[in-house]
């Protein structure tokens, strides 16, 4: 049994620090509230205070946003079904995440937001709940939460541990503040040997550390989905050839119009189908659209993109991955700019040939064997970007062909949510 690890004097001062900005950062929510309602309401979640009755014994997940989210539902319906009889706790920090994890679990699952990383938060949550299984998703690494943890004998596991070599000098630089958190880890199950050689690295035991692949593979594509996206289709853009970007960012979405304007002289009857990564700077990408006399409709207006209409915005939650069923070439967004790529897998599932631009650090192995199996294509800048999804829309089967290369490649990599699961219930069950 785990006795813990005695306080440092360096996690003292980082507690002290983060004691002192806690002002700071509730003024920041509070701002951000004035435009996202959703980061002023539940405040009093991320002190753990609570006006609920306490529900000891949960097993916790925490994904941090959307996509860490969209990732651990397969995991958490898994454990679901491996332990029946106990509560699921998810718990996230943006309201995106927040309204995605309350969507799709509703009342299978308990949901707040993840406490501040300060001691008497952390301890009033550990109280509130007191779990028996502790799981983070992918990254984050909170030393008091961690300690806590470890502190109180709760099993704590890394899933779908991914550290970019970004990430891992930065954790590099506080070494003693990361070596005595990952400390209290009894399971860190990385990605890929990469990830693996990096958490120990930056201070985890080696002995903690698995390679155990990647759940955002378990991706799932039922038929009803399929037939949803195709009745969506038909019903919304009609006969017309659709171009998706996916997951887009500020300084993005200007290079994504400019090649669609370029692709608009060869096929004028194209759709763009545009998803921004956080729906809130719609607004802002409308905008973008208007300064290049190019016409929008928004889905929430749920009304067909006729003739006239250059670009679809879709600006609800949830619904990217059938909307890249429903499309005839997929862009994935945060590669043109140095935000690290986002999930290439989702279009990839639909059987959808993926174009990615060259700054996919978070992203960087899927990516590259992605394009070893003929399923995806990196682009360098917009002049590529126009010229690839112009072969593509030109090309029926040569896009099938690599569609089919990327469906290829997601089901041979499939089956981390099993070796997880059995890892997880390992540490449940006190076998480890």
């Amino acid at each position: 049994m785990w006795t813990g690890a005695p306080a440092s004097p360096v996690r003292l001062i980082y507690s002290a620090l983060f004691y002192f900005l806690t002002p700071i950062i509730l003024g920041r929510l509070f701002w951000r509230g004035r435009k996202l309602p959703g980061y002023s309401q539940r405040w009093l979640e991320r002190l753990a205070i609570y006006d609920s009755e306490s529900e000891p014994g949960v097993i916790w997940f925490h994904a941090v946003s959307v996509g860490e989210a969209e990732a651990a539902f397969p995991l958490i319906r898994a454990i679901k079904n491996r332990f029946p009889t106990q509560t699921i706790l998810v718990t996230a920090t943006t309201p995106t995440g927040s309204a995605r994890i309350k969507e799709v679990l509703g009342d299978t699952a308990r949901h707040v937001y993840l406490p501040y990383d300060l001691p008497d938060c952390v301890d009033r949550f550990i109280r509130h709940y007191n779990p028996v299984l502790a799981i983070v998703l992918e990254t984050e690494i909170w030393p008091n939460l961690y300690h806590a943890c470890g502190e109180r004998g709760i099993p704590l596991a890394i899933v779908n541990g991914r550290l970019s070599e970004r990430s891992a000098r930065g954790y590099l630089r506080l070494r003693s503040l990361t070596q005595g958190s990952l400390s209290c880890v009894r399971l860190i199950a990385a990605q890929t040997s990469e990830d693996a050689r990096r958490y120990i690295a930056i201070g985890a035991n080696p002995n903690s550390v698995v390679v155990a692949g990647n759940i955002k593979f378990d991706i799932e594509l039922p038929v009803e989905a399929l037939e949803r996206a195709g009745a969506l289709r038909s019903a919304l853009f009609g006969r017309r050839p659709i171009f998706i970007a996916g997951s887009t960012h500020p300084g993005e979405e200007s290079q994504i119009l400019t090649a669609f304007s370029a692709l608009q002289r060869q096929f004028p009857e194209l759709l763009l189908l545009l998803a921004p990564r956080h729906p809130h700077r719609i607004g802002d990408v409308i905008a973008e659209c208007k300064k290049m006399g190019l016409t929008t409709r928004l889905r929430s207006e749920n009304k067909p993109a006729e003739e006239s209409v250059d670009v679809f915005l879709l600006d609800t939650l949830g619904e990217l991955r059938c909307f890249y069923a429903a499309s005839d070439v997929a862009f994935v967004g945060g590669s043109l700019v140095p935000i690290g790529g986002h999930n290439m897998l989702e279009p990839a599932v639909a059987g959808l040939p993926v174009l990615f631009g060259p700054h996919i650090f978070n992203f960087a192995e899927i990516g590259c064997k992605l394009k070893e199996s003929g399923g995806g294509i990196e682009v360098k800048n917009t002049e590529e970007l126009a010229l690839w999804a112009g072969r593509l829309l030109s090309n029926e089967s040569l896009r099938s062909e690599i569609g089919r290369n990327g469906k290829r490649f997601v089901s041979s990599n499939q089956g981390a949510v099993q070796r997880a699961v059995e890892l997880l219930s390992s540490l449940r069950t006190g076998d480890s």
